[in-house]
């Protein structure tokens, strides 16, 4: 089971290799034929002077593990029936408004989130990343937040829904669009192709857009999600849908923990960039982070529906909000907060036994990584 409210694996004890001359971070520059091979030492999370194709010796096997785990965890949303999902949408006294409202307005946001999430990964995240076998979980990430948004497409067509409206959502609502917003702002710098890291100024933005993206969007944002389908399916309602979102929640859990380990190890490895300020404005960011969410759920649901509402999304979130700090190493910021939702760790272990003839077996994984005990 993935514990996502535990903080992230321990980063590893960096060496101190002294002044790092910056390399050629994407990996395709001229080979160097006279250079010596990669030690352990050489390698960093951020401007390291070792060759970025040298996958071997690995150095963070966190990483690798977390790739691994990935691929363990490989599944695809066309094998999740949808037939009552369809049968309770298309019904006239299935669903409640404020439940069809909740579901949709998710639909939007994850929609445009995981494309997001993947431009981030891909356009800046990769290219500054500047060690291999992390850029290798990258690469399975990437895959996975493909395998996201063809969740979002599926269901969508699925139900019959209007695509021009739900995926134009992050667009025209103004929740959805704060919070989009609030993120790009953060990564519009790394994407400009003559952005490097190598200064205090740059590596601090890059960490800016890692806590973004990573703790911000992937390990709060999507929890009031999660929370609120799930709900649904706990009371049998929309269940194909909740099962996709599980696995998804499944993914998301591999993604923050990864990130939140990448964070700390570049903190470990430069710890001149961890000054106090810097600290108090990641602490900022979360705070703001967990407004511009009670503005979502307030958005998603205005008078709630049975077992959820706003009000307890906001304090599910604040709760997320200090356990994120916790895994950073920082001082919470709200008051102690209750889970609210003790249920949703649960909705995380998906070891559990199913009827193969009515659904997909839920413990999904790849046939050389089943355990026949």
């Amino acid at each position: 089971m993935l514990d996502w409210s535990e903080p992230a694996s321990t980063p590893l004890p960096a060496a101190d290799t002294g002044p790092v001359p910056l390399a050629d971070a994407t990996g395709l520059g001229d080979i160097d034929r006279t250079g010596g091979r990669v030690s352990v030492d050489e390698k960093r999370m951020i401007n390291c002077r070792a060759d970025v194709n040298q996958l071997l010796p690995l150095k963070y096997k966190w990483a690798w593990d977390k790739y691994l785990a990935g691929c363990n965890n490989h599944w695809m949303p066309t094998e999740v029936s949808m037939q009552a999902d369809i049968a309770l949408w298309k019904s006239k006294d299935g669903l409640t408004e404020d439940e069809r409202r909740a579901i949709k307005r998710n639909l939007g946001f994850f929609a445009a989130s995981e494309s997001l999430v993947a431009n981030n990964i891909v356009l800046a995240i990769y290219r500054h990343l500047t060690n291999p076998e992390c850029r290798q979980y990258l690469l399975r990430q990437a895959f996975e937040e493909a395998v996201h948004t063809h969740t979002f497409q599926y269901i969508v067509e699925s139900l019959g829904l209007d695509e021009g409206e739900l995926f134009n959502m992050y667009r025209e609502v103004p929740s959805i669009t704060d919070k989009a917003a609030w993120a790009l702002k953060h990564t519009q710098s790394l994407d400009d192709p003559d952005f490097l890291t190598g200064t205090q100024e740059a590596d601090q933005q890059f960490l800016r857009d890692l806590v973004a993206f990573y703790v911000v969007f992937e390990g709060m944002w999507f929890y009031t999600g999660f929370a609120q389908i799930l709900s649904l399916g706990r009371r049998n309602k929309m269940v194909g849908i909740a099962e996709q979102y599980q696995y998804i929640l499944r993914d998301e859990s591999i993604h923050l923990n990864f990130g939140i380990d990448v964070i700390n190890q570049i903190r470990i490895e430069n710890p001149h960039l961890w000054t106090k300020a810097f600290e108090d404005e990641v602490r900022g960011m979360l705070r703001d982070a967990a407004e511009l969410e009670a503005a979502y759920g307030r958005d998603t649901m205005p008078r709630g529906f049975l077992g959820l509402n706003a009000a307890l999304c906001e304090q599910y979130m604040r709760f997320i909000a200090n356990r994120r700090c916790a895994q950073l190493g920082l001082t919470p910021v709200f008051a102690e907060t209750e889970n609210p939702f003790p249920w949703m760790s649960e909705a995380m272990d998906l070891k559990k036994e199913k009827n193969f003839f009515e659904t997909r077996v839920i413990e999904y994984q790849n046939g050389g990584a089943l355990a026949w005990d």
